[in-house]
């Protein structure tokens, strides 16, 4: 299969390159923007030629005629820097601005890719308690909500050239090189864990690995299409989840974290959104197309992610 990836050198998209390579695919990569010029008249060349403007202007993807797929992870991160008005535009027209321009940029090619997948989350259903959340459940409210609801809005576009489109509604993503988890770890090995606010809200978690081949199979099903939830099937409560890391790490966790010291530190905003937010979500689309996960369990997945570096790819 020939694919196209934006994004392909960030936690996810670099372990999905090396996994579509192992599997025999043929992957080029989309810039993030036109090169700059040296001199005037004189750019540097892209490594593929190919681009897209993150804040929704012309993008050129004029090679990918007859391409099979194009998967569009590229986004600004939603949890490195304390929200400002300016970081929230920056999440904000990073993924819907910019999933504009990947889609019009296909729209005008004369033979576009067949399928196209597009990176998601599960704040598209806001703050919601205990409540099972599937694909089929409303959108929420919020921030993020709002983010998501219109970023997948510009997604469906494509379903004017495109045989399916399908939105990866991705949850907390463990591995131990990247994301939540990795910042984690020194508190908790230091003995400095502790479960945030009151410990009730659920997360939706998924290893690094099952979320690359829950792409993969996204990919090459031909079935799947509309969004997806990529989570595994048994999420936890953060009292929980702090209890399981502390364990792996044989390590106390007794610190609670007050929900009005996680605002000072974050802002009300997005303490409320990222830290406190319940999200009890499963991937009933994945289930019912045979899905089938590595890491069901919480505590496998972290010990999988903890064990001794064996030197794959997609681990951690």
């Amino acid at each position: 299969m020939r694919v196209a990836m934006t994004g392909s050198r960030g936690l996810i998209g670099s372990a999905l390159m090396a996994a579509l390579n192992e599997r025999g695919h043929s992957v080029v990569a989309i810039a993030r923007g036109k090169a700059a010029p040296t001199a005037p008249g004189v750019e540097i060349p892209q490594r593929s030629g190919l681009f897209f403007d993150p804040d929704g202007g012309p993008g050129d993807l004029g090679a990918l005629e007859g391409f099979d797929a194009v998967i569009h992870l590229a986004g600004e991160p939603i949890g490195d820097r304390r929200w400002n008005a300016q970081i929230r535009s920056r999440i904000y027209a990073s993924r819907v601005y910019g999933t504009r321009s990947v889609v019009d940029a296909l729209g005008r090619l004369k033979d576009p890719p067949a399928t196209l997948l597009v990176a998601s989350a599960i704040g598209v259903y806001g703050d919601r308690g205990s409540e099972e959340l599937t694909e089929t459940s409303v959108t929420g409210s919020g921030f993020l909500a709002k983010v998501v609801t219109d970023w997948e809005a510009e997604s469906h576009r494509a379903k004017a050239f495109a045989h399916r489109v399908v939105t990866l509604r991705t949850g907390v993503v463990l591995a131990t090189r990247g994301g939540l988890l990795a910042r984690l770890l020194p508190l908790f090995r230091a003995g400095l864990g502790g479960r945030l606010g009151t410990g009730a809200q659920y997360m939706s978690w998924i290893s690094l690995a099952d979320e690359v081949r829950a792409i993969l199979h996204c990919l090459e099903t031909d079935s799947i299409q509309g969004p997806v939830n990529l989570v595994a099937p048994n999420p936890v409560t953060n009292l929980a989840f702090t209890q399981h890391l502390a364990k792996a790490l044989h390590r106390p966790a007794i610190f609670t974290v007050p929900a009005g010291v996680i605002e000072a530190v974050l802002g009300a905003e997005m303490a409320r959104e990222l830290a406190l937010a319940s999200q009890r979500v499963k991937p009933e689309v994945l289930g019912a197309s045979g899905f089938a996960f590595d890491s069901e369990l919480l505590d496998v997945a972290l010990a999988r992610l903890l064990a001794p570096r064996r030197g794959s790819s997609v681990t951690g």
